[in-house]
This record gives structure tokens, C-alpha cells and sequence, in this order.
């Protein structure tokens, strides 16, 4: 396995903490930071999630979505979140099972030093 840039190791362990996500929110609140604008390009993160997941670490989450934020954002999100009845646009990566192993030694890299 190649060796994985900065950007693709945090969205692996921003999945693996935070569940399925799309480019989009996570360009906005990838590893809990987050901000009224975006920290990172949607687009970039959208290349990346792709390699990722030709690689066979990330796939496309095709489940049930919870609809309940995570506390890193914003309120006014939780209360649109309740008025949604549909899955939000975009495409959810979740982790392969290879990407679970590879995200699970990250975060403990990452976070638990």
C-alpha cells in the first residue's frame, strides 16, 4: 500500500469518529473543526474520496442516514436536520473493511499519543 497524504489520512479517521460524510460537510468539518466557512476545497476532498475508495478504503454508503448532528456543528443545523424527511444530496463515503483496520491505526496514531 502506497504511503497516504495528510488530507487522505484525516478524512479516513474523520470517518472512522464521525460516520458516513460527504466531501462537502467534511470540507467544512473535517475532524471537528469547524467554521462558517469551509477550511478545505470540496472538490479536492471529492478526488481524494475517490482514489480512496479505488483503493478500496472508503465506499459509498448507500444505508440509513441518523439525521442527528454531531455536536462539532453548529445549532441551527440540528433543527434543520429535524425537518428533513430525506436523505441529504450528495454521495456518503463510508469505510471498507481494510479501511476500518487502516483508520483505526491512524486515529490511535493520531490522537491517543
Amino acid at each position: 500500500m502506497r504511503e497516504l497524504s495528510v488530507i487522505e489520512k484525516y478524512i479516513l479517521v474523520h470517518i472512522y469518529k464521525f460516520g458516513p460524510d460527504t466531501p462537502w460537510l467534511m470540507a467544512h468539518r473535517l475532524l471537528g473543526n469547524y467554521g462558517y466557512t469551509s477550511k478545505y476545497d470540496p472538490d479536492e476532498l471529492e478526488k481524494y474520496c475517490k482514489v480512496l475508495k479505488d483503493e478500496g478504503l472508503l465506499v459509498v454508503y448507500n444505508g440509513e442516514l441518523k439525521m442527528k448532528v454531531t455536536s462539532s456543528i453548529k445549532p441551527w443545523l440540528k433543527v434543520k436536520s429535524k425537518e428533513m424527511k430525506h436523505k441529504p444530496q450528495g454521495i456518503y463515503y463510508d469505510l471498507s473493511k481494510e479501511g476500518r483496520k487502516v483508520a483505526s491505526n491512524l486515529y490511535k496514531e493520531l490522537f491517543k499519543k
